[in-house]
């Protein structure tokens, strides 16, 4: 018999831990909620660690734009100095200066002992080909760290679909579980009164004791692996762990099929990764304009204003003069040879372009691949899923027929366990192929860009 795969929930569990890290959320009191599928997604755009940090990424952009274009503003500042002489520097002068013997020197201390600075000064940026360029691609840079946002949103929405729609499936299992439970025991009830009167024999009995007990035994494990595919659910979610969470939608086999291959008209631009390369390009070429700018001249103000005070006692604050100082600079600067290093950094910034450009060709045919493989994916999904389904119905066909005959006595306890273990593995495969159609369209859907 094949067994039931309580490793596939695992898996899924493990996807959605690794994908957002152990987020502890404490609260007062657990939470009950009651959640569609867009509602988990749009609980897990709030609450996700990682979609929340991807947005943050976006306004740390923002403030790196508002710094870069402050740059090009005029940036005016105020500054004082006060010194104070402990030894004033001491020159010879002649001596005949002062009246005195020819070729003898005087010693004289000059200046004061205490002297006095303040004023504002201005640095203004009137043309540098660089900051022009990264002023231009302030937007760009905006849109890529938007884009890298979406492209990790895409990510976890893919995840959320898989796991909540599995988990809504699992509700066919624990029915089939029950179904074959409800049967077996009305077995079992129908063998003992067949015993007591003497048309069965106590190890019929003791064998669907057995198969029973199974039964029992998988049902429990299944209901494990799906609340840990609850827990799951709710920490891709960032939902805390002890809160309550409830799932509403349904899925049929009908769903799971309808509408999805039609969805031919691709292009390349549907595909959020793709879009994220186009920036990546676009951020290429800035740089490579950004260096080839940098071979023209630069142009820039500087300017001044201060007044200065010298005394020989600390009286500042009161009456004595204070002179004006001011001057204004304009620097134009030519560059005319350096060592070859800004060809250098021109050529390694076509280089990195077109590294980019290889990458992003790479990536249509990652694409092309991708969309194939899961087409091809969903199409056998859906087939076996199909097979498995009718092969479920004509096993639980099977066994309802030869339970009717051990019934009347024309039929074996061996047959009628081979009929029930046949059906319990064509329901354990019926499960396990509607599972992988879940997750085979939700690859699909993504592949194309329409997650």
């Amino acid at each position: 018999m094949k067994e039931w795969k309580p490793a596939r929930w695992g898996l899924m569990v493990l996807v959605a831990i690794s994908s957002t890290g152990i987020q502890a959320q404490q609260k007062p009191s657990p939470e009950v909620h009651v959640f569609s599928i867009q509602q988990a997604l749009d609980y897990a755009k709030q609450n996700n660690v990682q979609v929340k940090n991807a947005l943050l990424d976006i306004q740390i952009q923002e403030q790196t734009n508002r710094e870069f274009t402050g740059t090009a503003y005029p940036q005016i500042s105020a500054n004082g100095s006060l010194v104070y002489n402990a030894k004033l520097p001491v020159s010879l002068v002649p001596a005949e200066f002062f009246g005195g013997q020819a070729g003898t020197f005087e010693k004289l201390a000059f200046g004061v002992k205490w002297g006095a600075t303040g004023g504002v000064s201005l640095n203004q940026i009137l043309f540098d080909g660089q900051v022009f360029v990264g002023l231009q691609a302030r937007e760009t840079l905006i849109k890529f760290q938007e884009k890298k946002a979406e492209i990790t949103e895409e990510t976890i929405r893919a995840n959320i679909y898989k796991i909540y729609y599995q988990l809504i499936a699992s509700k066919t299992q624990i029915e089939l579980l029950d179904a074959n439970i409800e049967l077996l025991n009305k077995l079992q009830h129908d063998t003992r009164i067949m015993h007591e009167n003497g048309f069965a024999e106590k190890l019929d009995l003791d064998k669907l004791s057995v198969q029973l007990a199974n039964l029992q035994t998988e049902k429990v494990s299944a209901l494990s692996q799906i609340q840990n595919g609850y827990l799951g659910l709710k920490v891709l979610m960032g939902m805390p762990v002890k809160d309550s969470l409830m799932l509403t939608d349904s899925l049929d086999d009908e769903q799971i099929k309808n509408g999805i291959l039609e969805l031919s008209d691709f292009d390349y631009t549907q595909r959020k990764d793709y879009q994220y390369a186009n920036l990546g390009v676009a951020l290429g070429e800035y740089d490579v304009r950004r260096y080839k700018l940098a071979k023209l001249p630069t142009l820039s103000l500087n300017g001044y204003y201060n007044k200065n005070a010298q005394r020989n006692k600390f009286d500042f604050l009161q009456k004595g003069d204070w002179f004006d100082i001011s001057a204004f600079t304009l620097h134009l600067n030519i560059p005319i040879f350096t060592g070859m290093a800004a060809n250098a950094r021109i050529a390694k910034a076509k280089i990195a372009l077109e590294q980019t450009v290889n990458q992003r060709e790479a990536l249509k045919i990652n694409i092309d691949n991708e969309i194939e493989t899961a087409r091809n994916n969903f199409n056998t999904a859906v087939s076996t899923m199909d097979y498995q389904k009718k092969n479920m119905e004509l096993a639980e066909t099977v066994f309802q027929q030869t339970r009717k005959k051990f019934e009347i006595g024309t039929g074996s306890n061996t047959e009628i366990t081979q009929a029930q273990t046949d059906m319990k593995a064509a329901q354990t495969n019926y499960i396990n192929a509607l599972y992988n159609a879940i997750i085979a369209r939700v690859d699909y859907i993504k592949a194309t860009g329409r997650l």
